[in-house]
């Protein structure tokens, strides 16, 4: 699944989406278009990425009432449960022995490491984290628990986030293209399948969308 493939069905089938979900696939296509326009840039393509999984998913209650971990939990657990195709599945082993394998083991993408060095844990405990998040994943992919994995993945992805968005890393720079690269192999595929289930399950509430149209 791509951009042209999605965008595709979704002209034929939007006439009976509920308003707040045809404007979170509008604008979650309209990155996810931008990402692969953008295939010699990795560190916009991962932006680019990034917003168009944020515009699929964000609503403005839950900043209040969760946290971004807490967040995408719910949200995989919702998709997981409506992805009758087992697509969400078929990615993580499909891409277990290669960019989230590489994602888990790269301790530059796991936040308490950079906890440990701005003066907030001890080493001791950033490591004790790190082998206890790796062994949950291993835990949930061997159990089917494909929510969970996905969720650990996204709370790796969210710290490579902040670190761009928040000018935490230089463009194109050799220190983090590991992780950069990892991070587009996964949401490149990750993203499609998400817009894809939304659109199928068009009759679920998936609630407000940030910044509503507003017309006067």
């Amino acid at each position: 699944m791509d951009f042209n493939f999605l965008k595709a069905k979704q002209r034929e089938i939007r006439a009976r989406f509920p308003e707040s979900l045809a404007l979170r696939v509008h604008r979650s296509l309209s990155w996810l278009a931008k990402s692969e326009q953008c295939q010699g840039d990795k560190d916009s393509q991962f932006i680019f990425l990034w917003i168009a999984f944020n515009s699929a998913y964000a609503q403005d209650t839950e900043v209040l009432r969760h946290t971004e971990s807490e967040a995408f939990s719910k949200f995989m657990s919702k998709l997981v449960e409506l992805d009758k195709d087992n697509h969400l599945y078929s990615l993580v082993w499909s891409e277990f022995s290669s960019s989230i394998r590489v994602l888990l083991n790269n301790k530059y993408v796991f936040q308490p490491f950079w906890d440990f060095h701005n003066g907030k844990i001890s080493e001791e405990e950033w490591i004790k984290r790190f082998n206890y998040a790796k062994s949950s994943a291993n835990v949930a992919l061997s159990t089917r628990q494909t929510d969970s994995l996905n969720t650990i993945i996204l709370q790796r992805l969210y710290t490579l986030r902040n670190q761009l968005i928040h000018g935490g890393a230089t463009w194109d720079s050799s220190a983090n293209r590991d992780q950069i690269r990892d991070g587009v192999a996964f949401l490149s595929k990750l993203v499609p399948i998400i817009i894809n289930i939304m659109m199928d399950n068009s009759q679920e509430l998936w609630g407000d969308a940030n910044y509503p149209v507003v017309k006067y």
